[in-house]
């Protein structure tokens, strides 16, 4: 780990955005599942929640792990428990489905805590997490097709969150609890370090300010 490395890495994480998430319901394709953990990447959301098929969860196993090393990702059992956890951490949920009570994506308040959900190409956003949904957004479109494809539309709807966010200057610095910093730091830093120290169950040991491991 060299100290450029480091820094790198505390400036990523330092923008990071706690409040910032998705929920793929049952996104079945990998290059999809890929393509919007890239997004997640780039805005700097922090976790990424995902329902656990079978076929998501095979998808999660063979995403490509220089984008994993970077997002985490929660697997759910079903949409309802996924919506109630988000929900209890005080996320809006804002599925991307066009309905008659949809709103344009653009006025939308991305401030707030929020969690983009987003469904599998062909049916889109399930019944159950539509219910369950605090708003719907549109993307508007001039053209004969009527949606996009489904990581080209989280794409659009994370960049206009990351626009509002960095207007409002909730980039500017580090948005996480310095335990939980210091604790994400180390497993970006040395993730094989820090999953023997799990399966130990010993805590990670301090970090100095290059990045070197200090004794604990």
């Amino acid at each position: 780990m060299t100290p450029e490395r480091f820094h790198r890495l505390r400036t990523a994480l330092a923008r990071r955005q706690p409040d910032l998430t998705v929920l793929m319901d049952r996104v079945h394709k990998s290059h999809n599942f890929s393509a919007i953990l890239r997004s997640c990447d780039a805005v700097g959301v922090l976790d990424a929640h995902v329902v656990a098929t079978e076929d998501a969860v095979a998808i999660h196993h063979a995403t490509s792990a220089g984008t994993k090393k970077w997002i985490a990702v929660r697997s759910h059992p079903n949409v309802e428990e996924a919506i109630g956890h988000l929900r209890g951490r005080g996320f809006a949920i804002r599925a991307a489905h066009l309905s008659a009570d949809a709103v344009d994506y653009r006025d939308v308040d991305y401030t707030r805590p929020t969690a983009l959900t987003l469904g599998a190409e062909l049916r889109g956003v399930s019944p159950e997490a539509l219910a369950l949904a605090d708003t719907h957004l549109t993307i508007p479109m001039v053209g004969l097709v009527h949606s996009l494809n489904v990581s080209v539309a989280a794409g659009l709807v994370l960049f206009e969150a990351h626009r509002q966010r960095a207007s409002v200057g909730m980039y500017d610095q580090a948005r996480l609890p310095p335990d939980e910093f210091a604790a994400r730091l180390f497993e970006w830093a040395y993730p094989s370090l820090a999953r023997s120290r799990r399966e130990a169950g010993r805590p990670y040991p301090p970090l100095g300010p290059e990045g070197e491991i200090l004794p604990d």
